[in-house]
C-alpha cells in the first residue's frame, strides 16, 4: 500500500513538471541596447553597469532586490524606476514595441517624461531596451502571471513555487570592462547660395541632425530633429531655384549648415563657429550677419515659439523677419499660435538650451523656431520619437511659413500685398509631399546618435548623403570634421558596449530542488522500509489475498 502511495506521488510530480512546460523556449538569445552612458563637463549621465546575472521579475513584484525587472512601455514610470533603484534591482529590461503608433498618446507622454528624468543622473544599475518579439512577450506574460499569484493564499503560493513554477534567468556576461571612447568626431556641413550685389548681408539657416534617447541604438529622432533637417533641405532646394535666375536672386547671402553634436551641448555648432571666427581668414560669419534662424522640433503642434536670448530691437533685421513670420501666420494660418520665449544666456551654466545661444555667446543675432516651449521638454530626446509621431501636414505648414517669411523679408514684399494674395512658393515652387516623406523616412531609418555617426557604416553613409544633398543645391560646400579635444568646454566622453547579446534561460526556482530532493528522499525511504520489513509485508499481503478468495 505504501509503495502504491509513493508511486502515485511521484507520478503527480512528473505530471506537474510536464504541465509547467510553456511556449517560451528553454533558452533564447537576443540583442538588447544599453542605456546612454556619457560624461558632459563634470556631470555623469546614464548607467555605468553592463553585466547582468539575475532572475526576471515583473515590476509589480514587492521584492526586486537582485532581480532583473521586466517592463513594457506602459510599466516604465519614474516611480517604478526609482523603486527598482531603491531596492537595488540587478537590472531593468524594457520591451519596446516595433510599431509605436499603437501606443496611446498619454502612455507615450508618460514614458518620455520618465525617460528624460532617468537620463538626468547616473545609475550603477544596468538598464537595457530590447525590441519586442514572441519569446520576450511570452516571458513577460509568465512573469506577470507569477506576480499575480502572489495575491493568493500562502499555501497556494508555496505549492506553486515548489512544484509548477518556472523562472527566467537573464544573463549578460561580457567580461570586458566598459571603456571610454576617445576618438569621436563630429561633422558639420555648410553651403551657400551667394546673393546679388557687393558684400550683401548673410542669413544663416541651421539645424542639428543627431538624435538622442534612452538608448543610442534606438534613437531615431523624427521630430527632434529630423523635422528641422527635412525643412532645411527643402528650403535649400526651393531657394536654389530663385538664386539660379539672376533676375530673382536677392541681395542676401543664404548660408545653410547642418551641425553634429546638437544633443550634447551643440558641440558641433560651437566648434564650427570657432573655426569660422577664430581660424578662417575669411568667412561669411565674420561679415554682416543679418540673423541666424535655427530649426528645431517642427513636425507637430499648432504652436510656434520663437526662442530668443534677448528680445530683438525694432529696426533690426531679426525684428523685421519676425514681423514677417507673424504676418504670414495671422494671414494664412490663423489657428497657429505664435509666441516669443525670452531666456537669457546664463554664463554660469556649462550647457546651453538652444542652438542660437551658441551664436549669442559670440554676439551674432539669432533665434530658434520650434513648436516646443520648454527647452527641457521630453519631446526633444526620446526613443519613442519615431516616424509615427510626425504630422506631415504640420511639417509642411511650418516649412511654408518659414519659406514665405524669408521670401517676403528678402524681396521686401510687404508693399506688394498680404501673404494670402502674394505667395511665392506655389505650383512648381511648392513643398513636395513626396520629398518631405522620403527625407523623413531616410533620416528615421537608422539611429543618429552622435556616438554612432562616425563608427557605423550606415551612419557614415547618412552624413555622406546629407553632404551630397548640399552639393546638389548649394555652392561653397564644406565639410568640417572636428575630433574630440580635451580643450572643448564642456568636454564630452562617451562609452562603449551600447549593444549586448543577452541570454534568457528557463529555470526552476531553488525551492523546486528542495521539493524534488524531498520526493526522492521520501521514495527511497519507503523502498528501504519495504525491504527491511519484506517478511511482514509479504505475510500481510498473502493474508489479504487469501481472505479475498474466500
Amino acid at each position: 500500500m505504501l509503495l502504491r502511495v509513493a508511486a502515485t506521488l511521484l507520478l503527480i510530480c512528473v505530471q506537474s513538471l510536464h504541465a509547467s512546460a510553456l511556449p517560451a523556449a528553454s533558452s533564447y538569445e537576443f540583442t538588447a541596447y544599453r542605456m546612454q552612458q556619457y560624461n558632459l563637463a563634470q556631470h555623469k549621465h546614464g548607467c555605468r553597469g553592463a553585466i547582468v546575472v539575475a532572475e526576471a521579475r515583473a515590476a509589480d513584484e514587492p521584492v526586486l532586490t537582485r532581480r532583473c525587472v521586466i517592463m513594457k512601455v506602459p510599466d516604465f514610470t519614474t516611480e517604478k524606476y526609482l523603486e527598482a533603484q531603491r531596492q537595488n534591482a540587478a537590472a531593468i529590461l524594457i520591451l519596446l514595441p516595433k510599431n509605436t503608433s499603437t501606443i496611446p498618446h498619454d502612455i507615450i507622454q508618460s514614458f518620455m517624461v520618465s525617460e528624460s528624468e532617468a537620463l538626468l543622473k547616473e545609475t550603477i544599475m544596468p538598464v537595457y531596451v530590447a525590441p519586442e518579439d514572441e519569446q520576450l512577450l511570452c516571458m513577460y506574460e509568465e512573469v506577470k502571471q507569477a506576480a499575480a499569484t502572489r495575491t493568493s493564499s500562502i499555501f497556494i503560493r508555496v505549492l506553486r513555487s515548489m512544484v509548477t513554477a518556472t523562472a527566467f534567468q537573464i544573463l549578460v556576461s561580457n567580461n570586458s570592462p566598459i571603456k571610454a571612447i576617445t576618438d569621436n568626431t563630429v561633422v558639420t556641413l555648410e553651403g551657400v547660395l551667394p546673393g546679388a550685389g557687393e558684400d550683401p548681408p548673410t542669413i544663416v539657416i541651421t539645424a542639428h541632425y543627431d538624435s538622442y534617447g534612452l538608448a543610442p541604438w534606438l534613437s531615431h529622432g523624427a521630430d527632434s530633429n529630423g523635422s528641422g533637417v527635412t525643412i532645411l533641405l527643402e528650403l535649400a532646394r526651393l531657394f536654389y531655384k530663385l538664386y539660379s535666375n539672376p533676375s530673382t536672386r536677392p541681395q542676401y547671402h543664404l548660408m545653410f549648415s547642418l551641425t553634429g553634436g546638437g544633443k550634447y551641448n551643440f558641440l558641433g555648432t560651437k566648434r564650427w563657429i570657432e573655426e569660422n571666427l577664430d581660424h578662417a581668414e575669411s568667412s561669411l560669419l565674420q561679415d554682416n550677419v543679418a540673423f541666424v534662424l535655427c530649426l528645431d522640433t517642427l513636425a507637430n503642434g499648432d504652436e510656434l515659439y520663437m526662442h530668443v536670448s534677448r528680445p530683438p530691437k525694432p529696426e533690426t533685421p531679426m525684428y523685421a523677419f519676425i514681423q514677417q513670420l507673424e504676418e504670414v501666420v495671422s494671414s494664412r494660418f490663423p489657428w497657429v499660435r505664435m509666441g516669443m520665449v525670452h531666456k537669457k544666456i546664463n554664463l554660469g551654466e556649462s550647457t546651453v538650451a538652444w542652438e542660437h545661444e551658441r551664436y549669442g555667446l559670440r554676439r551674432i543675432p539669432g533665434f530658434t523656431l520650434s513648436h516646443v516651449e520648454d527647452p527641457k521638454s521630453e519631446l526633444r530626446g526620446s526613443i519613442l520619437d519615431t516616424m509615427s509621431q510626425v504630422d506631415f501636414r504640420k511639417l509642411k505648414r511650418n516649412g511654408i511659413i518659414i519659406a514665405e517669411s524669408l521670401a517676403r523679408y528678402m524681396y521686401n514684399l510687404s508693399d506688394k500685398g498680404s501673404p494670402k494674395d502674394v505667395q511665392v512658393f506655389k505650383g512648381h515652387m511648392d513643398f513636395q509631399d513626396s520629398r518631405l516623406t522620403s527625407l523623413m523616412s531616410f533620416l528615421t531609418s537608422m539611429p543618429r546618435a552622435t556616438q554612432l555617426l562616425d563608427k557605423e557604416p550606415r551612419q557614415i553613409l547618412l552624413v555622406n548623403t546629407l553632404e551630397h544633398e548640399f552639393r546638389r543645391y548649394l555652392l561653397q560646400v564644406h565639410r568640417h570634421t572636428f575630433r574630440q579635444d580635451k580643450r572643448w568646454e564642456p568636454d564630452i566622453t562617451f562609452f562603449d558596449q551600447m549593444n549586448q547579446p543577452v541570454m534568457m534561460y528557463r529555470v526552476k526556482p531553488a525551492a523546486f530542488d528542495l521539493f524534488l530532493g524531498g520526493c526522492i528522499a521520501g521514495y527511497l525511504g519507503i523502498v528501504y522500509y519495504g525491504i527491511q520489513n519484506f517478511g511482514y509485508l509479504y505475510t500481510k499481503l498473502k493474508a489479504a489475498v487469501k481472505s479475498k478468495h474466500q
